[in-house]
């Protein structure tokens, strides 16, 4: 394992960085628009990142708890529990006039704002921090971007994954070495704008079953700065065999109606190390698409290419492990010989 040095140096800290972090982990009902939080916890840093406080909540969300299986918390836990409205000034203080900081933090801070949204409250932070773009800017050498293996890399000890409070105190553990190397090698922070969602409907036009419109209905989706995504650094393996594993470099395109944001979808496939591709050509690895029999241009196009095609749940299950670049892809598995008669 290879640790950079925790301790802070004699040289200046860098002016130019943030003055305080706000260390947050959210666990939510789900991966959709209308999915909701169930658990919040933020850790305080300071300008070095040193731990100032820790706050945790759980929260009502008026709904089905989602995926007890992962996080563990029953419609009987937050049967008690405060609603969001109630918790949001005690949440908004401890953003306040902070950097937010999360692994993966379009995602966390999505979630963050959308709840501020239907309280028709704005969150204070205007920016945010993700610890898996800081961690590229230094150079880390992870097997994959997953919070345990930034964990592992800085000897931090992960006791509960997916409890919120857990969670957050590991990242707040990791992100302190993370940021000390940063000011030593005078590493520009990847800060990028925490824009706040102005509008929301309790009330959208009901998609689908299953389906959640990637345009949405009655949801402002301007409240995320675009932005050009960067150039795949790793070369295209080929296209994705069907049984396999993706790979790094694996171009990927999306059409149609996601059950989750299009574009936290396509930031997970980026940050997996995959190429996001706006259209279908003979270089493309994979189309996802809910709708394989539509006749969208894409899926006509894939089509006629031979393309191979998934539909968004096999997706996400498959991006939770892509091999690294150069290591071919697993294969499926060979078909059982016949049984002698």
């Amino acid at each position: 394992m290879t640790m950079l040095d925790d301790r802070t140096t004699a040289a200046p800290w860098p002016a130019a960085y943030p003055r305080g972090y706000a260390v947050v982990d959210v666990e939510t009902t789900g991966l959709a628009r209308d999915d909701r939080i169930i658990s919040a916890a933020v850790y305080r840093l300071d300008a070095r990142g040193e731990v100032e406080d820790h706050w945790y909540t759980l929260v009502n969300p008026e709904r089905d708890p989602g995926p007890v299986w992962i996080h563990g918390l029953t419609s009987e836990v937050l049967e008690a529990a405060p609603l969001f409205p109630d918790i949001a000034a005690e949440f908004a203080a401890r953003l306040d006039g902070r950097v937010l900081v999360a692994h993966n933090a379009v995602f966390d801070w999505s979630m963050i704002a959308r709840e501020y949204a239907r309280a028709r409250l704005t969150a204070p932070t205007r920016q945010r921090l993700c610890t898996i773009a800081l961690s590229k800017e230094l150079g880390l050498p992870l097997p994959n971007h997953k919070l345990e293996s930034l964990a592992a890399h800085f000897g931090v000890v992960q006791q509960r994954a997916h409890h919120a409070l857990d969670d957050a105190r590991v990242l707040a553990e990791a992100f302190r070495p993370s940021l000390r190397a940063a000011a030593r090698g005078g590493v520009r922070l990847p800060l990028l704008e925490c824009r706040p969602l102005t509008e929301w409907t309790d009330s959208p036009a009901r998609p689908r079953v299953g389906y959640q419109p990637s345009g949405g209905h009655g949801y402002a989706r301007s409240w995320r700065a675009s932005r050009k995504r960067p150039a795949c650094p790793y070369p295209n393996p080929g296209r994705y065999e069907p049984g396999g594993t993706l790979v790094q470099g694996m171009r990927v395109a999306f059409s149609g109606d996601t059950s989750v944001d299009r574009d936290l979808l396509e930031d997970r496939a980026v940050e997996a190390g995959l190429h996001v591709a706006t259209s279908v050509s003979r270089l493309t690895s994979l189309l996802v698409t809910n709708d394989p029999g539509s006749t969208t241009s894409k899926v006509v196009k894939a089509a006629a290419f031979g393309t191979p095609v998934l539909d968004e749940a096999a997706f996400c299950h498959l991006l939770r492990d892509v091999a690294p670049a150069g290591r071919p892809a697993v294969p499926p598995p060979a078909p059982a010989p016949d049984a002698e008669g």
